[in-house]
């Protein structure tokens, strides 16, 4: 059997939360051997919240922390950080997402890691990156906001909203993730190790770009025709919401589909391409609109969107949304079904393809959780449940060379 991607590599894992722990997560799926590094007694503040079982890791710690080892170190004893040291001299990578000054008010500058271990990768998630927010704490929905996915999100006649998908915190784990498997190659070449910042501002902003390209084409035209605004509305000085229009080059909207009356997902998004615009006339029964001056061009649909997109809803309100995908999907029309997460756990596909798995808890029971969404060829994931607090305590201290009485010194500490 191959080796794991990244077989060999060590990680000290200093996070907590969700975008840290999403980063460590992926680099333990692919194979790195990621030690988290707890407070005794106490533990990632997350084993505790949205608890749904008494006494139990939640679901919020459990999905986020697969394929890891957990060691308690109380870093406030001498004798936890001459442990913390050890650690820091053996491992290839340090991921850490505390509030801005933590770990240099614990005495871990840059300076003292480099003496301690030179090669060692340092990767850090902040809210902001260098600027006049730099110091400021940040959660999800604060990072969309100040990301720019916030004033971009909603309806024109409405407040800004944030998405339920967690691109701030999990968004930039993904993004720490990549920089440090970049560092680690350029490491191969340099023998160095270095610093990795992946503000959460600026991940949210990445994944924001396409508002940013509509910004400065707003500012040159002062008008956009893929947003829903045109032709009859105003369009200001900014980038306005654009419900669920895709604002891109190719039109969409969601439609309501049979059942819609009771079942809140029973939608479809529907997008009007322009190489099968002759077929969505045929299937929704207005074959005329395929040479209808009014119809013919993407450019002259652009005047009537509102109109096609009603139409269309008329026969859409005929199917449920999974007929209308099979029938849509015979003439290449590209659409959706708005899938609830009732739904998606249902999907056994899911499940054979690793995106889904069943995990078993020592205490939890089996659960549902999400795999590694990046599938490798010749490294596939195997999902390991989430560790116990400090489960793997000794066991770590004895790879780093400390003796039996050694550890119970520790212990008796309170280092440990």
């Amino acid at each position: 059997m191959s080796k794991k991607a990244l077989d060999g590599v060590k990680v000290l894992d200093f996070t907590h939360v969700q975008s840290g722990p999403t980063c460590t997560q992926l680099l333990a799926w692919f194979g790195a051997d990621v030690i988290k590094v707890e407070r005794p007694g106490e533990g990632d503040a997350t084993r505790g919240q949205l608890r749904d079982i008494p006494g139990v890791d939640s679901l919020y710690f459990t999905m986020l922390n697969h394929n890891k080892r957990s060691v308690t170190i109380n870093t406030k004893k001498k004798g936890g950080m001459a442990v913390l040291d050890r650690l820091i001299k053996t491992c290839d990578v340090m991921v850490e997402n505390f509030a801005p000054g933590v770990l240099e008010r614990m005495g871990l500058t840059w300076e003292r890691i480099q003496e301690l271990n030179p090669r060692l990768i340092v990767a850090s998630v902040k809210g902001f990156g260098p600027g006049p927010y730099a110091d400021c704490k940040v959660y999800e929905n604060v990072a969309q906001c100040a990301g720019g996915a916030a004033s971009t999100t909603g309806f024109d006649d409405g407040p800004p909203l944030v998405t339920g998908a967690q691109i701030g915190d999990s968004g930039t784990g993904l993004h720490l993730a990549l920089g440090i498997v970049a560092a680690l190659y350029q490491r191969t070449h340099s023998g160095r190790g270095q610093q990795v910042l992946a503000p959460m501002q600026d991940a949210v902003l990445n994944l924001c770009r396409v508002k940013l390209r509509d910004q400065q084409r707003l500012e040159r035209t002062h008008t956009m025709h893929e947003y829903p605004q045109y032709p009859d509305g105003k369009f200001g000085d900014v980038v306005p919401r654009a419900g669920n229009a895709s604002g891109g080059g190719q039109p969409g909207a969601i439609l309501k589909c049979k059942g819609w009356e009771t079942d809140p997902n029973a939608y479809i998004y529907f997008i009007t391409q322009a190489a099968v615009w002759p077929a969505v006339c045929k299937v929704i029964g207005e074959e005329d609109w395929i040479t209808d001056e009014a119809y013919a061009t993407p450019q002259a649909r652009l005047l009537h969107l509102k109109p096609i997109f009603a139409r269309i809803e008329q026969w859409t309100q005929t199917k449920t949304k999974f007929e209308a995908m099979d029938i849509l999907n015979r003439y290449d029309i590209p659409c959706g079904p708005i899938l609830s997460m009732k739904e998606i756990a249902a999907d056994r596909s899911l499940y054979e393809s690793g995106t889904l798995v069943e995990v078993d808890h020592p205490t939890r029971g089996k659960y549902l959780s999400v795999g590694n969404p990046i599938k490798l060829s010749d490294s596939p994931t195997e999902v390991t449940r989430s560790p116990l607090l400090g489960e793997h305590t000794d066991e770590v201290l004895v790879q780093l060379g400390f003796n039996t009485s050694e550890i119970e010194n520790l212990r008796q500490e309170g280092a440990i």
